[in-house]
């Protein structure tokens, strides 16, 4: 906002206070002509609005998803729908929505030709099943299948030593 300076011949108590008065009024009007701007961000508008939104972009909140991640979802709809069909765009769907690492395998041979293997860790799938249904829903190819399979990682560790033993058997009697 603007610092309001008001000129007149006459400097004093009273100018301050109309200059304080005028400043407070433009930055009040000036909050009620962003706030149409920021009902159009899906970060910061108000739910009611935000539903609105989510209506023009195809999407609905499913049973029990956190506020933070319908606005994410609201936000990102229009690429994700660009996104739609293609393994990198699924790949990149899913990183923008903060589900993370996923392997995508299709084709595979002694399977049939429609299902698609999505791998996630075990904690990917447990944190958001609802939210891998209604992407895949949503964002999945028409014609295709989906088998989830999780990637359990297991530590393993392996030495590689220098081993040179020599073996003496001395015998003791009394």
């Amino acid at each position: 906002m603007i610092k309001l300076s008001l000129p007149f011949w006459l400097g004093g108590k009273e100018l301050e206070k109309l200059t304080a008065a005028a400043q407070s009024w433009w930055e009040k009007v000036q909050g009620w002509l962003r706030w149409p701007l920021l009902q159009l961000d899906a970060d910061t508008c108000q739910l009611t609005v935000l539903d609105l939104l989510a209506w023009q972009r195809d999407i609905t909140r499913f049973k029990g998803e956190p506020e933070s991640m319908y606005r994410l979802r609201v936000k990102f709809a229009f690429i994700n729908a660009v996104d739609a069909g293609s393994t990198a765009g699924m790949k990149r769907i899913l990183q923008r929505l903060g589900v993370g690492y996923v392997e995508i395998e299709e084709r595979m041979p002694e399977r049939d030709w429609d299902v698609v293997l999505l791998r996630f860790s075990d904690t990917q799938l447990s944190q958001n099943p609802e939210l891998l249904r209604v992407l895949i829903q949503q964002y999945g190819r028409t014609c295709r299948r989906y088998d989830f399979v999780t990637i359990t990682p297991v530590p393993f560790r392996i030495a590689v030593v220098d081993f040179n033993d020599d073996q003496q058997t001395l015998v003791a009697s009394l």
